[in-house]
């Protein structure tokens, strides 16, 4: 497996950073931000149990303000006041007083230069992988289908017979003695009670109980159950499209009481948004792709709940930027998408710059890049873990190590700057449909030069019929940020030399894949001064690490 190294760069001087259009004001719909920096939402596992604004939260944003990006964009925030661990909420009002402190903390912090949006999010349920003889005994639902395929295993695999016959003359709770083939294909299957049936389950071979269970009880045994879009059998699935845009709506006039700038809307990776929107989304109620998710029809059905979620936000905060009072500080709404799922039967960055030209056709005031994390491809997790987006081959290519295999589109190796290529492309289909909607572009950013090329046409090479346009319009950094806070102001500032350079190793990734504080191995063990404006140091649980980056010297 290659490891392809961070080659050394070079920094602007304050001069070269004046002149750059990294450093320049840019339009989000109503919202101007003085820089075209970018920190995107990152989960930091601050929150607690309640998903409260703790203090624990306002230091950590304070300290991204500290850097002064042109955007920060807080944590995927759930839109329901339901149990999500240490999460953030905003799906109550009583979560307004700590979301004003948060953004008067940011807003103190970063001088007022800061543009601060909010993540909303929804997402369905997921369970933990469980051991084997507690899903059978205990969450497994047995029904006709269940004795049907282990009638028909019997038949196909004869031999299985006699390992049941065994595990019969030694259960209690068999009432049952087959006297031919016949009977163990015929009868037992259909006649043993259900504690009999689960003890013998659990008798038979893996291979053979997974052919019993099919392919969702499989799913659900060997990495923990999960709802799906398409489960419109259960009725609080198919009641989402009615369900949703009010929560957004209100999640939005919260957010927009509280003080934001504006909001995110989560229509990426693994959940529920992103979801609709996904090829693999065969709902056949109107809010899906049906049978033929690529068609016309398809895509209108794909798209049409993440449409009606934006409308009923944009009515909630003002549809139209003239709607708003005078008095009524600008409020952006924007949504952050996949431009590729990277997963078998997914969108691709194709159909993704079909639906991203729509939304922005739709009044999105801007449209922020990702790619992949999804659950379709993690890797299976161990007993008692969930099943984490970013594990798979859709994982690693949205969070890139130096470890990735093969290139980008545009055929460059290696994290840097892996994704801008499908920014571009969607970019120039927002474009060409007469739109001037802001694209933000991210993935593995980690030098001046890359994010202020990230930002200019791309000179024609000899096998090009013209120049490439633009990746985007701003530069987002999310791993580049978590190690140095500082790092666009002090490209601003002349100060390049300074900036700790990311390792793209992932460590931060698999703090947290474990639900525990994501922190940076560049500066979480040093303990050589205390936190910015504080007198002592933060640290995690176990007392090894820090939990606030320390203040730049």
């Amino acid at each position: 497996m290659p490891r392809h190294p961070i080659h050394p760069t070079t920094w602007p001087t304050r001069d070269q950073a004046e002149a750059a259009l990294l450093f320049r004001p840019a339009r989000l719909g109503p919202v101007e931000a003085r820089r075209r920096t970018w920190v995107p939402a990152m989960v930091p596992w601050r929150s607690n149990e309640d998903g409260e604004v703790t203090p624990a939260v306002l230091d950590w944003y304070g300290r991204f303000a500290d850097g002064r990006p042109g955007v920060l964009v807080i944590e995927a925030t759930g839109i329901r006041d339901i149990p999500s661990g240490p999460l953030l909420r905003i799906g109550s009002d009583r979560y307004l007083d700590g979301l004003r402190r948060l953004v008067d903390t940011v807003a103190q912090r970063s001088g007022g230069e800061t543009r601060l949006f909010i993540q909303l999010i929804d997402f369905l349920s997921i369970r933990r992988r469980p051991e084997k003889r507690r899903f059978v005994q205990d969450f497994l639902v047995l029904d006709l289908a269940h004795r049907q395929r282990l009638s028909e295993r019997i038949e196909n695999r004869p031999d299985l017979a006699a390992t049941i016959a065994t595990h019969l003359a030694t259960d209690p709770a068999a009432d049952f003695t087959p006297g031919s083939m016949d009977d163990f294909v015929e009868r037992l299957p259909y006649e043993l009670a259900e504690p009999a049936l689960r003890n013998l389950l659990l008798a038979i071979g893996h291979e053979d109980l997974c052919a019993v269970l099919g392919e969702r009880d499989t799913e659900a045994l060997e990495f923990g159950a999960r709802e799906r879009v398409t489960d419109t059998h259960l009725p609080h699935i198919a009641e989402l499209p009615a369900q949703l845009p009010p929560l957004f709506a209100a999640a939005a006039q919260r957010a927009q009481a509280a003080g934001f700038d504006g909001v995110e809307l989560h229509f990426a990776h693994a959940y529920t948004m992103a979801s609709f929107l996904s090829a693999t989304n065969t709902r056949s109620d109107g809010y899906g792709g049906g049978a033929d998710p690529h068609s016309d029809a398809g895509l209108a059905g794909r798209l049409r709940a993440p449409l009606e979620v934006l409308a009923a936000v944009r009515t909630a905060v003002g549809r139209d930027h003239a709607d708003r009072a005078s008095d009524q500080r600008p409020f952006a709404v924007g949504c952050r998408m996949l431009g590729d799922e990277v997963i078998e039967a997914g969108t691709r960055v194709d159909e993704a710059a079909v639906l991203a030209a729509r939304l922005a056709a739709a009044g999105m005031d801007f449209v922020s890049i990702s790619k992949g994390g999804k659950f379709d491809d993690a890797r299976q997790p161990k007993v008692g873990a969930a099943a984490y987006p970013y594990t798979g081959p859709s994982g690693h290519e949205c969070m890139p190590t130096v470890r990735i295999e093969g290139s980008n589109e545009d055929g460059e190796p290696g994290p840097f700057g892996r994704n801008l290529p499908i920014a571009r492309r969607i970019r120039a289909a927002v474009r060409a449909a007469g739109l001037d909607t802001p694209i933000v572009g991210a993935g593995g950013v980690n030098t001046f030069e890359l994010a202020e090329a990230a930002l200019h046409p791309v000179a024609a090479g000899p096998d090009d019929a013209a120049d490439l346009p633009p990746a985007c319009d701003f530069v987002a950094a999310a791993r580049q940020s978590l190690a140095d806070p500082d790092w666009f102001l002090k490209m601003e500032l002349g100060a390049g030399d300074d900036v700790l350079r990311c390792k793209y190793t992932n460590y931060c990734e698999a703090l947290d894949e474990r639900h525990l504080e994501v922190t940076c191995q560049l500066w979480d063990r040093k303990f050589d001064a205390p936190d910015p404006g504080k007198d002592d140091i933060a640290r995690s649980a176990d007392g090894k690490r820090r939990l606030v980056p320390p203040a730049s010297s």
